[in-house]
């Protein structure tokens, strides 16, 4: 079986490519990241002139009408980038969500938005753990919401909110709410990452609208995760494969001893680790992206799969290129810690390694019992 992408999709790919090295070097990043901004307007308004927030919706709801291949391909290239914008959030999980679950109404009223550059996310958690019915607090009572969500990633920017809430029959569902909307207030929380923004969001008698079927609201959720995991797996490929060329261009330039640095076994193993650990990573993900493309029954092991060997991959590569610039790595003029923030942030953001590594057990005791 042959996972390897068409000759167009690797076109679309480089012309990605091409877009964020002009758009979005690690200078932009850097600009992004001692600022008080929470993302780059600019470069969000690019991307959406370039048709990437509809890369995977249906051209009658405004998008391009590709699919989730050539989405894998874009994210590849911003997690490449560090691109300092709301694209995950917006695209892997608001998108997704309303192409999943959403009626005819509600993606006529929001993808055509989310796809010219409002921005939608979702706000699943209150507090650490894994959403679940006993830590879940925030409730929807005569389609009104009220409770507090945090972390919400990028919440203080989104127009959109797809919330997890408790319904009036106590069940989790989950609702659409309109961010600019009355009865909602935002507070950016600090993270290990500024270019990638993250808040607390309070609710007051906010207007909500279910989204998908009622009581259904963690099985949604985990299926939009899966979705989400194998875009991610790939946005952290791209970081990865980024932190390994960057470790390798510096010590084939560094002399110490009247060597190059990169001559010492040391820093061979250092960078064999890191191309072993994103090859990997990247097999994993084509293996998701085949699930995710073809609606293959095999999507929940292949997703888990790409997102445990993505989060080790970058966290690795990351590392590893800021211990291969030695003392200069570490410091703040350095680029090094912009790989290594957001390889901390992305490990998060839909649920850690541990997680994930439970999923994909349970999945496979599951697959074998049948």
């Amino acid at each position: 079986m042959n996972f390897d992408f068409s000759d167009d999709q690797k076109m679309m790919r480089d012309s990605a490519r091409k877009f964020l090295g002009d758009r979005s070097s690690l200078k932009v990043v850097r600009q992004a990241l001692e600022s008080d901004a929470t993302y780059d307007k600019a470069l969000w308004a690019g991307i959406a002139e370039m048709g990437w927030l509809g890369t995977a919706v249906p051209e009658e709801f405004g998008g391009v009408g590709l699919g989730h291949l050539e989405l894998c391909m874009i994210a590849e290239e911003m997690g490449r980038a560090l691109a300092p914008v709301p694209f995950a959030s917006s695209v892997y999980l608001a998108t997704e969500a309303l192409l999943m679950a959403g009626s005819d109404a509600q993606k006529k009223a929001w993808l055509p938005k989310l796809v010219t550059g409002a921005i939608g996310t979702m706000a699943v958690s209150e507090g650490t753990g894994s959403p679940k019915i006993s830590n879940t607090h925030v409730r929807v009572t005569n389609g009104t919401l009220n409770g507090v969500k945090w972390p919400v990633a990028d919440g203080a920017d989104c127009d959109l909110l797809i919330v997890l809430a408790r319904g009036g029959d106590d069940r989790l569902s989950l609702y659409l709410v309109d961010a600019r909307g009355k009865g909602v207030e935002s507070e950016i929380l600090k993270t290990m990452d500024p270019t990638r923004s993250a808040a607390k969001l309070k609710f007051t008698d906010a207007p909500a609208e279910l989204l998908g079927v009622a009581g259904q609201g963690l099985e949604l959720v985990q299926a939009i995760n899966d979705h989400a995991a194998v875009l991610l797996a790939f946005e952290q490929v791209g970081g990865a494969q980024a932190s390994l060329e960057m470790a390798k261009e510096f010590a084939m330039q560094r002399v110490t001893f009247g060597r190059l640095i990169a001559s010492y076994q040391a820093i061979k193993h250092k960078l064999a680790d890191m191309y072993v650990a994103t090859e990997l990573a990247r097999s994993n993900a084509y293996y998701g992206a085949w699930a995710l493309s073809t609606g293959s029954s095999e999507l929940p092991v292949a997703a888990a799969a790409a997102r445990i060997s993505a989060i080790d991959a970058f966290h690795l590569s990351s590392k590893e290129n800021l211990q291969t610039h030695g003392g200069m790595g570490f410091t703040w003029a350095g680029d090094c810690h912009l790989f290594y923030r957001r390889a901390k942030w992305l490990a998060h953001v839909i649920g850690t390694n541990r997680f994930w590594k439970e999923r994909l057990i349970s999945q496979l005791e599951r697959k074998n019992a049948a």
